[in-house]
């Protein structure tokens, strides 16, 4: 896989790579993948993704499953499945196809456009239908309203064959002595023929009327293009209802708006190639075009370049993978290229591990290395004098730095430094000193923390090493594993010996841990001599090796006492430390303020509390039926049912008691009005 970079945007080639022989065996095939680095690194995508000399079409189903090639020699399609990364099958067809176009969502009906005037219908067993049309096709669309194919090519007219009545109509009669290519709206249906002088004609398939002339030859021509002859369009795509992208034959893409006759802007490749094929990629409002040698993606407001691809062999077509950042080409070269911009969009369902593969490559990049050039900073270049030189060709600047030819900086570090053979004399000593100090006996290098339980672990693979067997594979050492690297690195993963579980899990560890610091001690003695000794082409060995047994004449039951007893003596004094210090501070009293609608209630309250969490489930739940907030009765089933009823506050007392006060003097009110209603009906009216 090969990463190429322009304006940064990585742009990945999956196709890059030695493509194996298909004459070759899956034996031979392994075998040259285990040999050749080249093979064994290539990504093959989708096996055998090719054709037998030149592919010329290539396109995509609606649903995103299969991707259709055509190609020769001999002529042939091949249909490639996605979700199976393999051919699906593949068809020789009579002649060579010019176009083809897929008008389901799979690979069930399609329609191939070949060089002898057929025209040629394929369903999912093969070939359904073939037909002829009067003169040579050069493209052709598919109108989805009418069911009308719309054939041009090198005549005058633009014939029509309904799929739906399996006939021709009447054929629509163009201006152009010859039509190159077409294209039908999306969105309202509008049918666009590019002639061979230049022009765009617009036609209407509900009237049959041309609507519009667009003269794209004469927009194309500017005060900076140089035109050989009269430009003819190549390449034709709508865009929208309303943008529609016209290629020239001489190398202009040119981006109209269909209610003006004025180009919105003009991009020039700048070959004077014919543009092969135009697309949009509406997410980033970025054109893809492409001609026999160059891919460009530009902005459409701007005309700004985004970024853009320079294949080896020419481009005969470029078909953009929908929704992702995927793109495929058509080449004359038997393999088929595929790239794969992570800026355009995520790669697609079927190849999702392509994003984490380029993660991982834009995570770890790897760092470029140039042969004949020396990269020097700017305290180097003070150091040898070459500071006026910054800011002239002889200096390329990168990064913190420069570049500079490799052969001035050896004569201007010879002239800098004459004394450079007594340098190179001086290191050559040094490296025969450290080759006979490697004969010595060699010293533990113990790390920074942890240095007893470092060395605790060297013992132990001492000592197992004469009892273990030969066959025997070797057991992962902590110190080596990069797992554990952090617990001899870290300070806070330091053991501490002092704490209680330590000293009462290790009762043993202290008289063992006195013989490995005077084995420390010893080492440390050691290193300090070497240090000391540096500068002697030889060594002494050292012989202060303590060959001290550790005897445990006590058992484990008298150390742990032991331990236990230090540990009582220390929380004792502790204990007496605390007291001191409470009986040296005096206390202030502390007042709180009461919120409001809030009663006082006095300490006893939580005593009350204290005495009462103390007695039994029972004895609380008589109180509480006592008190009132709990019944308890006897259900049908034969158990028993208990109600808790919660404690009210005081401010919940006080408003109970309004709402019963204010409920009383409503219904006394209204008594006293029902009371003179009644007297009034005995008195009669007034």
């Amino acid at each position: 896989m090969q990463v190429s970079s322009l304006n940064e945007v990585k742009i990945y080639s999956l196709s890059a790579g030695r493509s194996l022989p298909e004459w070759l065996s899956d034996r031979k095939k392994r075998a040259l993948q285990k040999k050749n680095v080249d093979v064994r690194r290539r990504i093959e995508l989708i096996q055998d993704f090719d054709m037998p000399t030149v592919s010329t079409k290539i396109k995509v189903s609606r649903d995103g499953q299969y991707i259709m090639a055509a190609g020769t020699y001999k002529p042939r399609i091949r249909c490639f499945d996605t979700y199976q990364l393999s051919l699906k099958f593949e068809r020789c067809l009579d002649s060579e196809v010019v176009t083809f176009d897929i008008l389901s969502d799979d690979y069930s009906k399609i329609v191939f456009l070949q060089c002898d005037r057929y025209v040629e219908f394929h369903s999912q067993h093969g070939r359904y239908y073939r037909t002829r049309i009067p003169k040579f096709g050069r493209d052709f669309s598919y109108h989805y309203p009418s069911c009308d194919l719309y054939f041009v090519g090198a005549s005058s007219e633009v014939y029509r064959l309904n799929l739906e009545q399996g006939r021709y109509l009447n054929s629509l009669q163009t201006d152009a002595s010859e039509n190159n290519v077409c294209d039908i709206n999306p969105i309202h249906c509008l049918f666009a023929t590019g002639t061979a002088e230049g022009k765009v004609e617009c036609w209407d398939p509900r009237t049959r009327n041309r609507v519009g002339v667009l003269d794209c030859a004469l927009s194309s021509v500017t005060a900076d293009t140089e035109i050989d002859g009269l430009p003819s369009i190549s390449a034709l795509k709508f865009n929208g209802a309303l943008n529609m992208a016209v290629g020239t034959s001489t190398g202009q893409v040119l981006l109209y708006d269909l209610r003006s006759s004025n180009p919105l802007i003009v991009k020039d490749h700048q070959y004077g190639l014919p543009i092969k094929s135009i697309q949009f990629q509406d997410p980033l409002d970025l054109i893809i075009s492409a001609d026999s040698r160059i891919i460009k993606m530009w902005n459409k407001d701007t005309g700004k370049i985004f970024t853009s691809m320079e294949p080896e062999h020419d481009i005969n077509d470029v078909c953009l993978y929908p929704n992702s950042g995927m793109l495929l080409t058509a080449n004359e070269d038997p393999k088929m290229n595929i790239y794969y911009i992570p800026v355009l969009g995520p790669a697609p369902r079927w190849c999702s591990f392509l994003d984490n593969l380029t993660e991982e490559l834009e995570e770890n990049p790897e760092s470029t290395v140039y042969d004949d050039y020396k990269f020097v900073t700017r305290k180097d270049l003070e150091n040898l004098g070459l500071a006026h030189l910054i800011g002239s060709p002889l200096l390329r600047a990168y990064m913190h730095g420069f570049f500079m030819d490799i052969r001035l900086y050896h004569k201007v570090k010879m002239m800098v430094n004459p004394f450079a053979y007594e340098e190179y004399r001086k290191e050559k000593i040094r490296q025969k000193i450290e080759e006979t100090r490697a004969q010595r006996v060699q010293l533990k290098k113990l790390p920074k923390v942890n240095k007893e339980l470092a060395l605790k672990l060297i013992e132990e693979e001492e000592e197992q090493q004469p009892t273990r067997k030969k066959k025997q594979k070797n057991l992962p050492n902590i110190l080596t594993d990069d797992r554990f690297k952090v617990m001899f690195e870290n300070p806070d993963f330091q053991v501490d010996e002092k704490s209680e579980e330590f000293r009462l899990l290790n009762p043993l560890v202290s008289k063992i841990s006195e013989k490995r610091k005077k084995k420390l001690k010893i080492l440390e003695q050691q290193e300090a001599q070497e240090q000391e000794e540096e500068e002697e082409p030889e060594g002494k060995p050292s012989d202060a090796e303590s060959s001290e047994t550790s005897d445990d004449e006590k058992g484990w039951v008298e150390e742990v006492r032991k331990q236990r007893k230090l540990l009582r003596q220390e929380e004792k004094v502790k204990r007496q430390e605390r007291f001191k210090e409470d009986q040296q501070t005096t206390l202030k009293p502390q007042f709180f303020e009461i919120k409001t609608g809030e009663e006082f209630r006095s300490f006893k309250d939580s005593v009350k509390k204290q005495k009462l969490m103390k007695k039994t489930l029972g004895d609380r739940l008589k109180l509480e039926e006592k008190l009132g907030t709990l019944s308890v009765s006897d259900t049908t089933v034969g158990s028993k049912q208990m109600t808790f009823k919660l404690k009210k506050s005081g401010q919940q007392k006080k408003q109970q008691e309004a709402e019963k006060q204010h409920h009383q003097e409503r219904k006394n009110i209204r008594r006293s009005a029902s009371h003179l209603k009644s007297k009034r009906g005995r008195r009669g009216p007034f």
